[in-house]
């Protein structure tokens, strides 16, 4: 369905804003060549397929090659989507690249891919919002979108989880795998695009799932190396029941705040973390299996990278068409959440 022009009451929602709308004009995804699946990971680790599929949905996952850090999958998937919308380097005037995986602390690592697909005229800066982060840097994007301040920018979520993971730990080395995907923005005079970003975060709760080593806390040392703190942390029970929460909240303020009704939505994209945490989601929300879009089964979760994977393989498929209007719910550390609505 095609919303009609300024049919909103609600002050909050977007298109009412003194100014230009925000539009994704393409999406592009990169996901390494090497798949791990959970019968490789049987013999790595106290696992099996069943326990792993039973617990999680997830099938296999891909992994990054030794030689390719966040920012090379960053640019192969900046490419595709720039490649789509038919727009040079040159044009891009700023990219927003949301990860937990950066090539090093600094600089951000969304100046190496500035380099890398050669966008000089772009400034360039990372957030950093966990799996939440693609919806928190379209948030951003849409900020300047809409300010008239830049009018084309380039948002990625890429993640190399695999560089944090303790391949020792089945209860986290089962769950994760690497990829990137991206977004190009820019005002569509014929679209109402980014209708609402919803964001929320929980800095009590900041221990459930994190890494703790590496930075001013616990710098790099001997000592941390040797307890592990530069690996991925999760307290599984207590991610799980917040995640289900918080996503539930944020889907139900974003919907609110456009004055539509789940049925109103075409498709679903959710974090693509955990099947059981999709469809706890989806039950609270009252929302058709038809109307959800997962991938979980093939790629794990890939954290800032999830949604905006899923989001491009919607497209592909053609799970979503011109005018339909998308949802997309998100959970990370921090604790992090978030839901958009976005008319395509």
């Amino acid at each position: 369905m095609k919303l009609p022009a300024r049919d909103f009451t609600n002050p909050r929602a977007r298109h009412n804003f003194e100014g230009r709308t925000c539009s994704i004009i393409s999406v592009g995804s990169y996901v390494p060549e090497r798949v791990l699946s959970n019968a490789d990971l049987e013999k790595m680790v106290d696992t099996s397929n069943e326990w792993i599929f039973s617990r999680t949905g997830i099938k296999e996952r891909r992994i990054a090659a030794q030689h390719q850090a966040t920012s090379d999958l960053a640019a192969r998937a900046a490419r595709v989507a720039m490649t789509r919308a038919k727009i040079t380097p040159g044009e891009i005037d700023l990219i927003i690249l949301a990860t937990i995986t950066p090539d090093m602390p600094f600089p951000s690592t969304a100046c190496l891919v500035q380099e890398k697909i050669g966008a000089e005229n772009a400034a360039a800066f990372d957030i950093q919002a966990a799996c939440s982060g693609f919806i928190f840097a379209l948030e951003i994007g849409q900020q300047f979108i809409m300010s008239r301040t830049y009018d084309t920018i380039l948002v990625i979520g890429a993640e190399k989880l695999s560089s944090i993971i303790n391949w020792n730990d089945r209860n986290t080395c089962v769950l994760f795998g690497d990829g990137a995907g991206a977004a190009i923005l820019r005002y569509r005079p014929d679209a109402h695009g980014l209708l609402t970003a919803c964001m929320g975060s929980d800095g009590a709760r900041a221990g459930l799932l994190c890494m703790p080593g590496g930075g001013s806390a616990f710098p790099p040392s001997h000592e941390t190396v040797a307890a592990g703190l530069h690996y991925l942390r999760m307290d599984g029970k207590e991610t799980y029941k917040n995640a289900v929460t918080a996503m539930h909240i944020a889907a139900v303020e974003a919907l609110r705040r456009c004055e539509l009704d789940i049925a109103q939505i075409t498709c679903i994209i959710p974090h693509q973390a955990n099947r059981r945490i999709i469809d706890a989601v989806a039950e609270r929300l009252g929302a058709k299996p038809e109307q959800l879009f997962v991938n979980l089964e093939k790629h794990g979760n890939t954290s800032a990278a999830s949604v905006a994977i899923a989001l491009d393989e919607a497209v592909q498929c053609k799970r979503i068409q011109r005018g339909d209007l998308v949802l997309l719910i998100v959970f990370g550390a921090g604790l992090t959440w978030g839901a958009a609505i976005i008319e395509w």
